[in-house]
C-alpha cells in the first residue's frame, strides 16, 4: 500500500522489534494504523510512540490547546451530544457542522450511538493525540467505549489511561479544562461501573461550566452514580429534574436520561413510570437508529427492552441485544479485573434479565406478568441460570448480577 510501511519496515525505521510495533498497534497508540488481514499498515509518517507516563514527566506531550484568556471552547467536546436537533436530523445535524475536527468528532459520535463501533473507532483515533482539548477528550471518551464492542481491549484501557492522565494534569490547568476532563473522565469511569478517578472534583465544581447538553449528560453520569449506590428515589429525582429543566431539547442526553430512569423504577417496582421513561426514550432514539445505550444498559433495565419492545418491534430488538453481547464481552473484560466483581458472561440475554429480577426478590408471579410470559418458562429460564452458575438459590444469583 502507498504511503504505508509494514511492520518490518516500521520496526527498522523506529528500531524496534515486530513484536513492539505489533504491541503499538493492537493498543492503538499509533494512529492512522489499519489491520488488514492479519498484518498491520502503518501510515509512513505515523511516529514513534513514546512511554505516556515518561513523556508525561518529561513534559514531551504536545500542551493541549487552551485560549490565552485560559476559557476552554467547548466546540469539540462532544459538538453532536452538545446539539440540539429534531429526532430524524441527528447525521444531518453532524453533516452541518463546518469540516474539521467538530464534525470529524460529531460524525464519531453519530456512528458510536447508532451502533457502528467499528467507524466510530476509526474516526476518533485521528484525534487521540489531537492537541485540542475538546478533540482528544472526545477522541479519547469515544474510542474507549467503540473498542470494548469491537473486543479490542488493549485499546480501550489505552484510552480510558489517557483519560484518568488528563484529569491527573488538569489541576494546574484552567477552571474549564478541569471541567473537560471531569466531565470525560467520570463518564469512562461510571458507565462502566468502575470505582470514581482520583481526582475527580464535586460535580457541583464542574457542572456549572459545561454547556446545556453536556451537563444533563453529566447529570445522567450522576444518575447512574446514585443507582449504583442504591439510591434510586435520588436518581430518579435527578433524571426528573434535569428533563423538565430543558434537557429533551438534546436527544443524545435525553435518551440516557430516560433510561436509567427506567432503571431506578424498575429498582423501585413502579413498572409503569419505568414503560413510559422507555417508550420516550425509544420514540426520541428511532429516527436516527440511535439504539447503542439500549444494548448497553439492557441488563439493568429489568427486562424492560423483553417486555415493551420485543414484542413491537422485534427486528430492533433483535439489533439490539447483538449490541447487548458485543458490548457485555467487552464491558466484562474491563469491569471484572479491576472490581473483582465476577459478573456473568455465560448466560443468554434473556436468562440474565430473568435472574436480575430473581435476584432482587421479584416473585416468579411478578416476572411472569411482567414479560407476559407463563410461570413454567420463568421457572425454566431461572432454573437454566442457576445451572450455568453453579448456584443452589435465587439468593445466591446476586453475586454474579449486576449492580
Amino acid at each position: 500500500m502507498k504511503d504505508y510501511l509494514s511492520l518490518r519496515e516500521a520496526a527498522q525505521k523506529w528500531g524496534v522489534s515486530e513484536r513492539r510495533i505489533n504491541q503499538y498497534c493492537t493498543e492503538g497508540r499509533i494512529a492512522g494504523a489499519q489491520r488488514i488481514g492479519k498484518a498491520w499498515a502503518i501510515p509512513s509518517n505515523a511516529q514513534k510512540p513514546g512511554d505516556p507516563r515518561r513523556m508525561r514527566q518529561q513534559g514531551k506531550i504536545p500542551p493541549l490547546q487552551t485560549p490565552a484568556d485560559g476559557r476552554l471552547n467547548h466546540a469539540n467536546l462532544m459538538p453532536l451530544m452538545n446539539t440540539a436537533f429534531e429526532p430524524g436530523n441527528c447525521r444531518a445535524a453532524a453533516l452541518a457542522m463546518p469540516p474539521g475536527p467538530r464534525r470529524d468528532i460529531a460524525l464519531a459520535e453519530y456512528h458510536y450511538f447508532s451502533g457502528q463501533p467499528e467507524a466510530a473507532a476509526k474516526e476518533a483515533e485521528v484525534y487521540l493525540t489531537s492537541p485540542d482539548i475538546g478533540a482528544k477528550l472526545s477522541a479519547c471518551l469515544i474510542y474507549a467505549y467503540a473498542n470494548l464492542s469491537l473486543g479490542r481491549i488493549p485499546r480501550a484501557r489505552f484510552a480510558l489511561d489517557e483519560l484518568n492522565a488528563a484529569l491527573a494534569s488538569a489541576g494546574k490547568e484552567s477552571p474549564e479544562f478541569r471541567a473537560a476532563a471531569a466531565f470525560v473522565a467520570s463518564a469512562g469511569a461510571v458507565l462502566l461501573h468502575l470505582p470514581m478517578p482520583d481526582k475527580l472534583p464535586e460535580i457541583e465544581s464542574f457542572l456549572p461550566l459545561l454547556p446545556p447538553g453536556l451537563r444533563a449528560f453529566a447529570l445522567y453520569v450522576q444518575a447512574h452514580y446514585l443507582y449504583l449506590k442504591k439510591e434510586y428515589s435520588k436518581s430518579a429525582g435527578t433524571v426528573e429534574a434535569t428533563l423538565a429543566m430543558g434537557a429533551s431539547a438534546y436527544p443524545i442526553p435525553a435518551i440516557y436520561l430516560h433510561l436509567v430512569a427506567v432503571m431506578d423504577y424498575m429498582s423501585l417496582k413502579q413498572s409503569e413510570q419505568a414503560q413510559g421513561h422507555l417508550l420516550t426514550a425509544w420514540e426520541m432514539a428511532r429516527p436516527d437508529d440511535l439504539i447503542e445505550g439500549f444494548g448497553e444498559h439492557h441488563g439493568l433495565l429489568g427486562a424492560m427492552l423483553e417486555a415493551v419492545i420485543k414484542p413491537k418491534w422485534p427486528e430492533d430488538f433483535k439489533r439490539i441485544i447483538d449490541i447487548t453481547y458485543r458490548f457485555s464481552s467487552g464491558w466484562r473484560r474491563v469491569h471484572n479485573p479491576i472490581t473483582g466483581h465476577d459478573v456473568a458472561d455465560d448466560l443468554t440475554t434473556t436468562e440474565f434479565a430473568i435472574a436480575m429480577l430473581a435476584a432482587r426478590n421479584w416473585t416468579t408471579q411478578e416476572i411472569a406478568e411482567h414479560l407476559n410470559i407463563s410461570v413454567n418458562t420463568v421457572k425454566s429460564h431461572i432454573s437454566e441460570a442457576m445451572r450455568k452458575l453453579n448456584v443452589r438459590n435465587r439468593k445466591s444469583l446476586k453475586q454474579y448480577m449486576l449492580e
